[in-house]
């Protein structure tokens, strides 16, 4: 069974929505590599729960932009899951790509357009 080991929100000003998670929820930001990414932790590490990423949205909110929180479920080998995606009527929409030193992470969507990643460890990606 694979289960959801990341979430990610996009947003238009990532400053804004970091102020906001703060606020409500009294979840913490940490920028991380050379993009417009931030780290989220929600809570302590004993605690049940997953902690997450902010990043940029990349294109505009009406029409291909990600208006959602992306969850990102651990898997053995992306290419497989992939590959069982499209064969269970779902689509690849961001080929692999390495995230360095985390592991290999795509996009997909579902048969209801939602989109989700999936992603094996390999600290070795480049």
């Amino acid at each position: 069974m694979s289960r959801v080991m990341h979430f990610e929100i996009h947003a238009e000003k990532p400053e804004r929505a970091i102020q906001f998670y703060s606020d409500v929820f009294g979840w913490t930001f940490t920028k991380w590599g050379g993009e417009e990414y931030w780290l989220i932790t929600t809570g302590p590490k004993e605690e049940p729960g997953i902690d997450g990423g902010l990043t940029k949205r990349r294109g505009t909110t009406v029409g291909t932009a990600v208006v959602a929180y992306v969850c990102t479920i651990a898997t053995a080998n992306v290419d497989d899951a992939v590959t069982k995606v499209k064969t269970h009527g779902g689509e690849n929409v961001v080929p692999k790509m390495p995230i360095p030193t985390v592991g290999w992470l795509a996009y997909c969507k579902d048969t209801e357009g939602n989109i989700f990643g999936v992603m094996h460890p390999d600290p070795n990606a480049k």
